[in-house]
């Protein structure tokens, strides 16, 4: 029951952070004919994969280091508030107008933008090999088809970055608390602190993105 609770976190955190990366996809890609644009996605797309498989090794080996999973934590709470709170689009992503130059662009934009989503992974599944194994596949085909599909669920479906975003949160505590060092010093501290850092984490992070919500429209 638990290993299922930690694929479905890992399920819904691929859905909102792999948007992005599959948008990048379509952006990149546009400018191809057709036919070389199913090239550009799928070579893209396996090379981006490729990347993240190691990125997630190197992740889980770091997590492993005291104070990284404390460094760690802070990190993925900018990312879960930095996905509420960030307007800006992906409009810095160029369109290629040759298939190598598609395939390079998909492979770096998404190196750089699958920190979120290997941190995310890495501190989830908790050095759960299987786990891992099974959220980067899961991450294939939402990134090779899901373009058009995750960007329109989450578009009218609003609901479901603010429950990623939440979930990310939620894991930074965890993150947090599971530090070696952290460990020490909350060692005399009541258990309920221990089960509230991570609720207060996430609800910090879903109270950004509703405040920056409201602000906006005020604005408007």
């Amino acid at each position: 029951m638990a290993s299922l609770l930690l694929l479905l976190k890992i399920i819904m955190v691929n859905i909102v952070l792999s948007g992005d990366n599959a948008v990048v996809i379509a952006m990149a890609s546009k400018r191809l004919p057709e036919h070389q644009r199913q090239k550009a996605v799928w070579w893209g797309a396996f090379g981006a994969v490729g990347l993240r498989i190691v990125l997630t090794v190197v992740a889980v080996i770091l997590l492993q280091i005291p104070f990284i999973q404390l460094l760690g934590s802070l990190l993925l709470l900018y990312i879960a508030v930095k996905l509420l709170v960030d307007d800006d689009g992906h409009g810095d992503v160029k369109s290629a107008a040759t298939l190598g130059g598609a395939i390079w662009t998909i492979i770096v934009a998404d190196f750089v933008m699958s920190l979120d989503n290997v941190l995310a992974i890495a501190a989830i599944a908790d050095g759960n090999w299987l786990l891992i194994a099974v959220g980067i596949l899961i991450s294939i085909p939402l990134i090779v088809w899901g373009s058009t599909f995750v960007m329109r669920l989450l578009h009218q479906y609003p609901v479901l970055v603010y429950i990623g975003a939440g979930i990310l949160g939620y894991t930074a505590g965890e993150m947090f608390l599971k530090d070696p060092n952290v460990g020490r010093w909350l060692a005399g501290v009541p258990h309920a602190v221990h089960w509230a850092v991570p609720i207060v984490a996430a609800a910090l992070v879903v109270g950004a993105g509703l405040w920056k919500k409201n602000r906006s429209a005020r604005a408007a």
